[in-house]
């Protein structure tokens, strides 16, 4: 440890760092920080013999990392990752220090574009490239680096000031803390891009408390490192591994006293104003989003801000036709352990590690027991598998095969922190009104915790389609769209809202969005209405991959209970899935599994399906029903009826078939259809009739 000294120089300061216990090879995090007074006394080229000197004690094999946060997203600057300055290094300290370092040659530096940090060399390019755009959570930088077992070292910095302690109140979900979504420009190969990137910020109503934490956490640590507090100078190394479980528990302790955050200011995730669906997939899909849960209700609070949105809220035990409305599940940490208290997993790496409603559970197993109880995924080997049990109770625990497979030892400790309290399911409904009180429904479940295609892009998609819809000053249909936990949730909005069953004249479930497959539409229990017609086909001219299949053959999800018994709503799904499914995959490889990440639902694709939807709403808002106001054959000259040859040759031809087929059963397209030709000839003979006021219009039927 260092020893304490009266006054400091330069020299003492470096000679610090030689005995500090970095060493050849070492990966090390440096944050600076140094007493004015002592800074004054310093000759000029202070910043370049302090880096000559950590570059010749971690060797050439070694990799120095420093902070050179520039908060551009903070001011609404654009980050320029080439030339963008530091504007701290440690807070407020060592921006020099930070703007040397950048500008060495060979450095390389992150893409975050607020607290972006440079590197200099062997692994410099692994750690700081193909980042996730978030400054927290897995596979950040400060995840990397404890995964890594890297070293940090604090020169004149406090522990309570270390960036590594952000992270671990990120990551141990402290309730004072919480993911918002920066947006901005950053240059791209010359040109400026929009982006979104994620910080862990801190509530400013619990600001003064979250301090107060800090630093008794901070002295706590400080004195497990035999910190002296009166040391002028202290330089200290630490793996950041071991310093991150030292202040995971007792952060822990903190957060299990903090108490009940208050509901007008607790932990929410904000969206800028028309936030992307990239952009609003990364700002939410990591939430632990179960049926009945808080990270349910920030996600759907979020998006309640993009579109005008009433949320409905169902209490636990409300029944609802045969069903109960669940408890609100929490989970606090859920981990595997040694005996020797070696974390194998945990769940605040990610919350798929809990199997969803699992029991509370806190003990010694053995081997045999624990394989009865630890889930892994029947395909993917690297994946951890999404398992939930809502009305089953056992206590339960996800990995990958390739752990489970590793573990050999004849016990194990578990350690559940989950807890069943009453609470309330939320269901999101937003309302685009037509003329028309016949209604169209769009539906989809915004439950699953830290996964993408299933079903947040549905959730997206949707989102997009309403904003469209709520523009628009001339819809026939009211449109209505359900944002909800899988199957409970529908159960639950019907089961209190069957007076508008009625008015349903059909909906599309959206769902696996995003992913690279053809679009497939799965058609209604009845199959052969008119809304199934409709909606294949614009699918069938959409794509030459597109597929159509019945009811309960494609996909199985909250289409069921539209569809159900007494209810019986024409409700298909549109879905991106193979229509032949080989190797054993249900819809696509990643299902239900850690894998089903961001990446596999780029914008583009959410922009098809989206673009796909709008496309079945135009021709739902086209499809009406011609109705005979006349009897018998029409005695056309009467009416000076003539449909020119030339101007619509195809209404011409079919001209009597037409008209043998308007008694009131027949939409428009579906007498396009029968007579082979385009819609646009039938509607032109149409519109040549209802001037005469010889025909008119009814609204699609229920079936």
């Amino acid at each position: 440890m260092p020893v304490k000294e009266s006054s400091l120089t330069l020299s003492k300061f470096i000679e610090r760092l030689a005995s500090s216990g970095l060493r050849a090879g070492d990966t090390v995090f440096v944050q600076l920080s140094w007493p004015a007074a002592e800074q004054e006394t310093w000759v000029d080229d202070a910043n370049d013999r302090i880096l000559s000197a950590l570059l010749e004690i971690i060797g050439p094999n070694g990799t120095l990392l420093v902070p050179a946060f520039t908060f551009s997203f903070y001011g609404h600057e654009a980050f320029d990752r080439a030339s963008s300055p530091a504007v701290a290094g440690s807070s407020t300290d060592a921006v020099g220090f930070s703007e040397l370092v950048r500008n060495h040659a060979g450095a390389v530096r992150s893409d975050d574009p607020l607290y972006s940090v440079v590197g200099i060399g062997a692994a410099a390019e692994e750690l700081l490239s193909n980042l996730p755009n978030s400054s927290v959570g897995p596979n950040s930088l400060m995840d990397r680096l404890t995964r890594r077992s890297a070293k940090l070292c604090l020169a004149g910095v406090g522990l309570e000031r270390a960036v590594l302690f952000d992270f671990a109140e990120d990551a141990c979900s402290a309730p004072w803390r919480f993911k918002k979504l920066f947006t901005g420009k950053a240059w791209r190969n010359g040109v400026h891009q929009r982006q979104g990137w994620i910080a862990s910020v801190v509530n400013t109503e619990l600001a003064e408390k979250a301090s107060e934490i800090r630093k008794r956490v901070a002295a706590r640590c400080e004195a497990a490192l035999n910190l002296k507090q009166d040391d002028v100078y202290p330089v200290v190394v630490a793996d950041a591994r071991d310093l991150l479980a030292m202040l995971g528990v007792e952060l822990g302790h903190e957060v299990k006293a903090f108490g009940p955050v208050p509901k007008h200011g607790g932990v929410s995730v904000e969206l800028p104003p028309s936030a992307s669906m990239s952009e609003t997939i990364s700002a939410l899909w990591r939430l632990p989003r179960d049926i009945v849960s808080d990270g349910y209700d920030t996600a759907l609070h979020a998006l309640a801000g993009q579109v005008r949105m009433q949320i409905h809220e169902y209490p636990t035990g409300t029944e609802c036709w045969s069903w109960l409305i669940p408890e609100k599940w929490t989970c606090r940490d859920a981990r595997l352990e040694t005996l020797d208290g070696h974390v194998l997993f945990s769940y605040r790496d990610n919350p798929l590690h809990a199997v969803s409603y699992s029991l509370p559970f806190d003990g010694v197993v053995s081997r045999d027991e624990l394989f009865g109880h630890l889930h892994t995924h029947p395909r993917l080997d690297d994946a951890i598998p999404f398992i939930f049990k809502y009305y089953e109770r056992d206590w339960g625990l996800c990995c990958s095969k390739k752990l489970k497979d590793s573990l050999k030892d004849e016990q194990y400790r578990v350690l559940i922190d989950s807890e069943f309290s009453f609470g309330s399911l939320k269901v999101g409904e937003c309302v685009a009104r037509g003329a028309s009180d016949q209604t169209f429904v769009l539906c989809a479940h915004l439950c699953h915790p830290a996964m993408v295609n299933d079903d947040l892009s549905g959730v997206v998609v949707g989102m997009q389609v309403m904003q469209e819809l709520l523009k628009r000053q001339d819809l026939k249909y009211t449109y209505r769209f359900l944002i909800l936990p899988e199957t409970i949730g529908s159960v639950a909005y019907l089961s209190h809202n069957m007076h508008l069953v009625p008015q349903m004249v059909g909906g599309l479930f959206l769902e696996m969005l995003g992913v690279d497959n053809p679009h497939a539409l799965q058609l209604s229990f009845d199959g052969n209405t008119e809304m199934d017609r409709c909606l294949s086909r614009v699918l069938s001219n959409s794509s030459p991959d597109a597929w159509i299949g019945a009811f309960r053959t494609v996909v199985g999800n909250d289409e069921r209970q539209f569809n159900g018994p007494g209810v019986r709503v024409p409700m298909l799904s549109l879905s991106r899935v193979l229509r032949e499914r080989t190797n054993g995959w249900p819809y696509y490889p990643e299902y239900h599994s850690s894998q089903d990440t961001p990446e596999l639902a780029p914008e583009s694709r959410l922009a098809e399906s989206r673009d796909l939807v709008l496309g079945m709403i135009d021709a739902v808002e086209k499809s009406e029903i011609p109705v005979n106001l006349f009897q018998g054959e029409l005695f056309c000259s009467r009416y000076g009826l003539h449909i020119d040859a030339y101007s619509n040759p195809e209404g011409n031809r079919s001209f009597f078939d037409i008209l043998f087929l308007i008694d009131g059963t027949r939409s428009v397209h579906e007498i396009a259809r029968v007579c082979g030709i385009s819609v646009e000839a039938v509607r032109s003979v149409l519109n040549e009739l209802s001037t005469r006021g010889l025909i008119a219009y009814a609204p699609l039927p229920r079936a």
